[in-house]
């Protein structure tokens, strides 16, 4: 693609460069730049990429965009706003590659990467190819990639999309954080469906208020349109029972499908039985029921399946197709997943890292728990320190053995973290194990038979950061050798 064809996109006014070679890639790392790249500048929180222009020309880059004049040897185009041109120029280069795809996104707290995974299954599962991109990977058909951010930045995203349409893909999920709405990473996408699961306390050390991370959220449904198509349909899908419903409604011009438990939905679930085993309700779509029994456990799985089910109805797959995928789905790693390594008590690990998160878990476990539960439970560094306190207090509260031990405390101090945690819980009864491996230990030498212990936070995550590094650590992995060796030493 030639820079004058590539720039036009852009739409300002003014002449455009003399130059106009050929371009061959666009990047906003200098390091990426290759012969006949665009290098865009992109100022961040602890790099400006102006400052490696130079570098960036050295490797290659035949033009720059940026948003100051640079003294180097090819073409700068001046912008006002460089992230806003490079999710422009992500759009065009790579061919407007969402437009021929059925895109589905996923906002909210909590719930996004399971009901993701339930509503790609469902696609999957009616014959469809798909495509996935959230917080443990991308996928494109059977090929997955590992993953820097839930949401990629908008190079990233149009590079991913154009992999998919090449290959075919016909519908694709994608987890749509607030992070990147507020940066603007989705401009250019073209979304089909939109999907509220939830809006709970989180992210405050970005956003500051609840009401601005409302606001981040709610952009994935503005950023639907205003227009009616017969021929693609814009459907926004919402929960009825979350307090923020009604704003989410307002945010769109989409139609509207809702679903809930207690408040009156278009999707409905009720008669709703859990078991350890699993999950059993009747969905009312449009006064027709429907029995749906799943291998999923918890009240707030039922609100991601019928999340699911609602983004299926508005991609035209009947509920029974539906229905039939998600009682087939063994369940998301990480998710209420349990580690079964011969013990007699139940050992959970779950990505629960959010008050609304970790009370639902627990709520969970309360049905069917007989005897002790045991919680572990941190908090991640350089994140929302409000929610420490609140995190520690359900810990106390719903767990009969509250532990409390590091998550990611990344740059901060562990033992920082862990004293926000216990100003929540003056005066209670808890434990504090600072080394994640050795509170997992701890709790797995201390369970007796018909325990159960959560293990909470971290879920999927195969590494722990620590002052910046990175280690090998899985929660599933430590909990399995640490009932092996326990068995071992009786």
């Amino acid at each position: 693609m030639k820079l004058h064809e590539l720039l036009k996109h852009l739409r300002q006014p003014g002449k455009l460069p003399e130059a106009n070679p050929d371009i061959s890639s666009v990047e906003d790392s200098h390091s990426k730049v290759r012969n006949g790249s665009l290098f865009i500048c992109i100022k961040g929180f602890s790099a400006d990429g102006h400052d490696f222009a130079a570098e960036a020309v050295q490797n290659g880059a035949v033009a720059i965009v940026a948003q100051r004049e640079l003294d180097v040897p090819v073409p700068v185009y001046i912008v006002r706003d460089t992230s806003r041109a490079k999710a422009i120029l992500a759009d065009a280069f790579y061919g407007h590659p969402s437009h021929g795809i059925h895109l589905t996104g996923i906002t909210g707290t909590n719930g996004k990467t399971t009901t993701s995974h339930l509503i790609e299954r469902i696609f999957s599962d009616s014959g469809l190819k798909t495509g996935l991109i959230g917080t443990m990977y991308t996928k494109v058909g059977d090929r997955k990639f590992d993953v820097k951010n839930t949401t990629p930045e908008s190079l990233t995203l149009q590079k991913t999309f154009r992999l998919m349409a090449d290959e075919g893909v016909t519908h694709a999920v994608m987890e749509v954080s607030s992070h990147a709405l507020d940066y603007g990473r989705v401009h250019g996408t073209d979304f089909n469906i939109a999907v509220f699961t939830n809006l709970t306390q989180d992210h405050l050390d970005y956003h500051k208020t609840m009401e601005k991370y409302r606001q981040a959220k709610s952009l994935l449904f503005s950023q639907l349109g205003n227009t009616y198509s017969e021929a693609s349909p814009k459907f926004a899908v919402i929960n009825a029972d979350d307090p923020a419903a009604l704003e989410f409604i307002r945010a769109t011009a989409a139609l509207i499908l809702t679903y809930g438990i207690d408040e009156k939905a278009d999707i409905m679930a009720k008669n709703i039985r859990l078991t350890p085993q699993g999950t059993t309700f009747t969905v009312e779509i449009a006064g027709m029921p429907y029995s749906v029994s799943m291998k999923q456990v918890g009240k707030f799985n039922v609100y991601n399946a019928l999340a699911a089910i609602g983004a299926a109805l508005a991609s035209g797959i009947t509920p029974e197709i539906a229905i039939s995928s998600l009682e087939r789905i063994e369940g998301v790693a990480g998710r209420f997943e349990t580690v079964d390594a011969g013990q007699d008590f139940s050992i959970i690990v779950d990505y629960a890292h959010t008050p609304d998160s970790l009370e639902n878990v627990l709520k969970t476990i309360r049905e069917f728990a007989k005897k002790n539960i045991y919680v572990l439970a941190g908090c991640g560094g350089d994140r929302d320190r409000a929610k420490r306190p609140l995190m520690a207090s359900i810990a106390c509260e719903y767990g009969t053995h509250p532990i409390f031990t590091s998550d990611n405390p990344r740059s901060e101090d562990p033992e920082a973290i862990l004293r926000d945690m216990e100003e929540g819980v003056k005066g209670r009864n808890y434990k504090v194990i600072p080394d994640r491996k050795e509170a997992i230990e701890y709790a797995v030498g201390s369970a007796q038979s018909g325990d159960i212990i959560l293990i909470a936070g971290k879920g999927h995550e195969t590494y722990q950061e620590i002052k910046g590094v990175k280690y090998d650590f899985d929660d599933r992995v430590c909990a399995r050798e640490a009932v092996i060796r326990l068995a071992k030493d009786k």
